[in-house]
């Protein structure tokens, strides 16, 4: 299986929870530290960490450490992959 394919298949496996997915939407409006991010939420810390390092794994968060806290933050370079790929099987070939 090519590179290209493992990162899809994380990318694709990121995205299949809803937890990530809402941490996504959190991060859309603005950078959040881990913390911040556990508040919004009613599960452990220690599953928040969990889910935060499977998006880093896939690329969709970059998290940045500024003096003791770690930031987080969408990474849309992942997104406009995972579009441009999504988009090849709409395009039929015309001869």
């Amino acid at each position: 299986m090519s590179k290209y394919l493992i990162k899809l298949n994380l990318l694709f496996k990121a995205l299949n929870d809803p937890t990530r997915r809402a941490i996504l939407e959190l991060l859309k409006n603005k950078d959040l530290t881990a913390g911040e991010i556990a508040e919004q939420f009613d599960i452990s810390w220690p599953s928040v960490s969990h889910h935060l390092e499977l998006l880093k794994r896939a690329g969709l968060v970059i998290a940045v450490k500024e003096g003791q806290y770690v930031f987080y933050s969408i990474n849309t370079t992942v997104m406009d992959e995972m579009i441009s790929w999504l988009m090849q099987f709409n395009k039929k070939n015309k001869k």
